[in-house]
C-alpha cells in the first residue's frame, strides 16, 4: 500500500477517534456559548458572523443536543483540511512534502484541540485552506477566466462568516497580484474582481446586522486589539507574553521550526514564486497581530490560518535540510514528537499522573471540558431546595456568560421563559457585553400574579 494510502487511513481513523473523543468530555464555556447562539439563528453576532452558529445547529438537528451533535462537524472539518493541504502540498511540491505536511500539522497541539471542539477556528481554518488552493488553481487557468475565481471568493466569504480575521486573505491576494509584473495583469482581468464580488456578497449579514446594532462588533474587535485609547502599560511584556504563548500552543520546536523556515525562506522567495506564494498567505497576518500585540497581548489562535500555509513552507524546507543533515532529522521528528505529546498534554492529563508524572490540576488546561455537567445538577437541585422552603420561583443569574451557557447546556430542567430567553441569565448592563445583552433579561420576565423572583 502507498504511502498516502496509509496517511488516508490514519486520518480516517484519527476522524472516528475524535468522534469517540467528543462524546466523552464535557462542552467548553466557549461551545455551550455558541450552542445558545444556535437556539437563536441570527444574521451574526455581537463578535462573530453567524458560521459556528449554523454549524452547529446542523449538527444538533442530525444528532440532538449533545456533545456529539454540537461537535460533529469538528472533526470533518479537520479532515477536510487535511486533506486540502496534502492535494495543495503535493501540487506544489512531492508527495512526500504533502505527507509531512498533514503530520505537522495534525502534530500541532492547537490543531489537535482544534480537531475535537467546535468553535470557529475549524471552520476558518478549513475555509483558508480550501481558499488557498482554490486561488492556485485560478492562477493556474489564468488568463482564461475560470470557476476558481468565483469559488475562491465565495470560501474566503465563508470564512469571513466563520472568523472576520480570514478577510486578511484577501490582502494576502492583492499583495502577491501587486508583487510581481506577470501577475497584476490580474486587476485588469474579470476573475480578480469577480472574486471580490462574491466576497462582498458574503460579507452582507453581518454588515447587516452592525449596521442595525450600532456597529458593535468594530466596537467589540477595536477593544480586543487593544485601538480604542490609550497604550499598554508595557508593551515589550505584551508582545513577550503574545509571542510566548505561540511557543506554547504551536509547541516549542515546531514554532521555533517555522520560524527558522521563515527565515531561510526570505531569499528564496524572490526567486521562487511557490514560496513567494506561501509567504504571501502567512506572513501579514502574522505581522499584523504581532504588531498588534505591542498594544494588548492577544489570543495566539487568532494567527492560526497563516500557519496552513507555514505548515507546507516549513515541511518543504526542513525536508530538504533533513534529508542532508542528521542532526536536522533528529530535530524534525524531535519536534513532532513534543508536538503530539503536547497535544495529549492537554486533552488527557491523567494519561500522564498514570505513568507517575506529577500534574496540578490547577494547571490542567483540559479543565475547561470537565466538572460543568455535575455543577449544573447540583445548581438545579439549589435551586428547587430553595424554591421548596421559600414557596417562589427561581431564576439563574451566572457571573459571565461562558457560565451561563455551560450551565445552561447541562442543567437537567433548563425552564427557559421563552424561545428567546437563555435558561441562564447574567447580570444586565448597560452598554452591550456580549450576545446575551441583545436576548431578553430576567428583568422582562412577566408572569402575572408572582411574586418578585429572586435571583440565585
Amino acid at each position: 500500500m502507498k504511502a498516502r494510502h496509509w496517511l488516508f487511513l490514519f486520518l480516517a481513523v484519527l476522524t472516528v477517534l475524535r468522534w469517540i473523543y467528543a462524546t466523552s468530555c464535557e462542552l467548553s464555556p466557549d461551545e455551550a456559548y455558541y450552542f445558545q447562539w444556535s437556539k437563536r439563528l441570527d444574521w451574526a453576532y455581537f463578535s462573530k458572523g453567524p458560521g459556528v452558529a449554523l454549524a452547529i445547529r446542523a449538527g444538533t438537528s442530525i444528532f440532538g443536543d449533545n456533545e456529539l451533535g454540537v461537535r460533529f462537524f469538528s472533526p470533518l472539518l479537520a479532515l477536510g483540511t487535511s486533506l486540502v493541504l496534502f492535494f495543495f502540498a503535493r501540487k506544489l511540491y512531492t508527495e512526500s512534502i504533502a505527507l509531512w505536511a498533514v503530520v505537522l500539522m495534525n502534530a500541532i497541539p492547537i490543531f489537535q484541540v482544534g480537531g475535537l471542539v467546535m468553535t470557529i477556528d475549524p471552520l476558518s481554518i478549513f475555509f483558508w485552506a480550501a481558499a488557498l488552493f482554490t486561488f492556485w488553481l485560478a492562477l493556474e487557468k489564468s488568463p482564461a477566466f475560470s470557476k476558481w475565481w468565483p469559488l475562491t471568493g465565495l470560501l474566503i466569504g465563508l470564512g469571513f462568516l466563520s472568523k472576520y480575521t480570514n478577510a486578511m486573505e484577501l490582502l494576502s491576494v492583492v499583495l502577491l497580484l501587486a508583487s510581481l509584473r506577470k501577475h497584476r495583469r490580474e486587476f485588469t482581468r474579470p476573475g480578480v474582481w469577480t472574486l471580490f464580488v462574491v466576497f462582498t456578497i458574503c460579507a452582507l449579514p453581518p454588515l447587516i446586522w452592525n449596521a442595525r446594532h450600532d456597529w458593535i462588533t468594530m466596537s467589540h474587535m477595536k477593544h480586543r486589539g487593544g485601538l480604542d485609547g490609550g497604550s499598554a502599560k508595557n508593551p515589550p511584556l505584551e508582545w513577550l507574553a503574545f509571542f510566548g504563548a505561540h511557543f506554547g500552543v504551536y509547541s516549542p520546536l515546531i514554532f521555533g521550526g517555522m520560524l527558522a523556515a521563515l527565515w531561510w525562506s526570505r531569499e528564496k522567495a524572490r526567486v521562487s514564486f511557490r514560496t513567494q506564494f506561501l509567504l504571501c498567505f502567512g506572513a501579514p497576518l502574522l505581522v499584523m497581530y504581532f504588531l498588534l500585540a505591542f498594544k494588548r497581548a492577544g489570543q495566539a489562535n487568532w494567527t492560526a490560518p497563516a500557519f496552513v500555509s507555514l505548515c507546507i513552507l516549513a515541511t518543504a524546507v526542513w525536508h530538504q535540510a533533513a534529508a542532508a543533515s542528521r542532526a536536522k532529522t533528529i530535530f524534525a521528528l524531535t519536534a513532532l514528537g513534543l508536538g503530539l505529546a503536547m497535544g495529549l498534554a492537554v486533552l488527557n492529563p491523567d494519561l500522564f499522573r498514570a505513568a507517575g508524572i506529577r500534574w496540578s490540576y490547577k494547571r490542567d488546561p483540559g479543565s475547561r471540558l470537565r466538572g460543568w455537567k455535575s455543577t449544573a445538577q447540583i445548581v438545579d437541585q439549589a435551586r428547587k431546595d430553595f424554591e421548596r422552603e421559600t414557596k417562589h420561583p427561581v431564576f439563574l443569574i451566572a457571573n459571565s456568560y461562558g457560565t451561563a451557557s455551560a450551565i445552561g447546556f447541562y442543567l437537567p430542567d433548563k425552564r427557559v421563559q421563552g424561545s428567546a430567553h437563555p435558561p441562564v441569565y447574567i447580570p444586565a448592563s448597560v452598554m452591550p457585553e456580549n450576545q446575551f445583552s441583545y436576548w431578553p433579561r430576567y428583568d422582562e420576565i412577566s408572569v402575572p400574579d408572582r411574586p418578585t423572583n429572586q435571583p440565585m
